[in-house]
């Protein structure tokens, strides 16, 4: 994982740039917006001026443009106020100019064919005007008089305008954004705090102050905090199995060697007591080491489909006890699966069937089936049963000592499904011998 790598700042980071992005676009939408609208309000407002001045205007007999001396807008009396108009009469060759002109030369339109409005903007020099203009032919005399009237705006009121907006609006836009931020960095700090707190238990159970994850988390993460109490459940089991086949090894391996020690002192005996003992020996070690190597209850192990494991072991004890001429038979549906290690499987049905066979006389059956969220498993023969179904679940314990065998796959069976947090029972079978009826639980 890269260096300083930080959840908390990628999402930051992340929300900060979506909002800057967010409210520069909506900044530069209303904007636009304000300012279309503004000058449509100014043209509005010169369109206003322009029939105000056809309502004052007057033609004469002779033609000539005859107009007032107040006009109803004070801004065209006032010198340089920045609103400016005119009346051009072509035919005349005059212009009319309103007294706010005085000193300024805004440039007027002064052809334009009759009915047509047009609004523009007009530069001149340095100057820049919002401009609206109209032609229309009076009626006066023989001759219609062809008048164009031209209203002229200084652009500076307009972009003064708009400019106090957008700074009003940048302002406030900004300030919503930090505010914005701030709610989210702790709007972050309120929804991180159940993985800060998951980071800090683990520390502790890293560090031994407590066994596992206590507290109770929010539902997107109490599968995670189930699935790492289990995680550390499972490796202390495992721990304190090797802990127990270790202190059980050093236990029991004392006695077959005191055996050998005193058997030093008659060498007449010594041949059969080291056979014996060595025996003994290695079914301890067999069975310690397979405890010790039992995966126990996992639900992060793959699932086995278990007929293809149960066809393995027919084959090879078909061949183990061919001179018996023993009949396997399989009840496993093909699509039967299970959340258990492979290994464990192979020890497990191993064991049974080998036992299983040795004590049948024509037929061993192997039934494994679903019943609801447990898996039943039984092996049945028609040998002659069990006749103490408890002493035989210990080690070293055979149901006849004339029968070959050690009596560790039965005890290492039961260590197995306890592994699991299964169930073993001991029964009389439908064949007539004994059943192994085997309970294992959803892991």
């Amino acid at each position: 994982m890269t260096p300083g790598y930080s959840l908390r700042a990628r999402l930051l980071l992340g929300a900060a740039l979506v909002l800057v992005f967010f409210i520069a676009a909506a900044g530069i939408a209303v904007q636009r917006a304000h300012a279309d609208s503004v000058r449509a309000a100014h043209y509005a407002s010169l369109h206003g001026t322009v029939d105000l001045l056809l309502s004052r205007a007057e033609v004469d007999a002779s033609g000539a443009l005859v107009m007032p001396t107040a006009l109803g807008n004070a801004r065209l009396s006032l010198p340089g106020s920045g609103l400016y108009a005119s009346i051009a009469n072509t035919g005349r060759r005059e212009q009319w100019r309103s007294a706010s002109s005085v000193g300024v030369q805004p440039p007027f339109r002064d052809t334009l064919e009759t009915g047509q409005l047009r609004t523009e903007t007009l530069q001149d020099g340095e100057r820049s005007y919002l401009a609206l203009s109209y032609a229309v032919n009076w009626q006066a005399g023989p001759r219609p008089a062809h008048l164009v009237l031209s209203v002229l705006e200084d652009e500076s009121e307009y972009r003064h305008e708009v400019a106090v907006f957008a700074r009003t609006l940048w302002a406030w836009l900004g300030s919503a954004g930090v505010l914005l931020l701030v709610a989210q960095v702790l709007l972050l700090q309120w929804g991180l705090a159940p993985l800060r707190r998951v980071a800090g238990e683990i520390r502790r159970v890293e560090a031994g102050e407590q066994a596992k994850i206590e507290g109770r988390y929010p539902t997107e993460l109490s599968g995670l905090t189930d699935n790492l109490n289990t995680l550390i459940q499972q490796e202390r089991v495992r721990q304190t199995r090797y802990k127990e086949a270790l202190s059980y090894l050093a236990h029991s391996l004392k006695t077959p060697l005191a055996v050998l020690r005193s058997a030093l002192q008659e060498p007449a005996r010594l041949p059969e007591a080291v056979t014996q003992q060595v025996r003994r020996m290695d079914d301890i070690v067999q069975h310690q080491l397979g405890r010790a190597a039992a995966g126990g209850a996992t639900r992060f192990a793959p699932p086995v489909t278990l007929a293809p494991v149960l066809e393995r072991i027919r084959e090879a004890l078909s061949k183990v006890y061919a001179d018996k001429g023993l009949e396997f038979r399989l009840d496993c549906p093909t699509d039967l699966a299970w959340r258990i290690d492979q290994g464990d499987v192979f020890e497990m049905m191993g064991n049974l069937l080998d036992n299983a066979a040795k004590w049948a006389r024509q037929q061993v059956l192997v039934r494994a089936w679903r019943e609801g969220e447990r898996l039943r498993i039984q092996v049945d023969d028609d040998g002659p049963g069990f006749s103490d179904t408890h002493s035989v679940l210990q080690l070293h314990v055979r149901g006849d000592e004339r029968v070959p065998g050690h009596g560790v796959g039965l005890a290492v069976v039961n260590d197995l499904v306890a592994s699991h947090r299964g169930e073993l029972k001991l029964l009389r079978s439908g064949l007539g011998g004994a059943r192994v009826d085997i309970t294992l639980p959803a892991p």
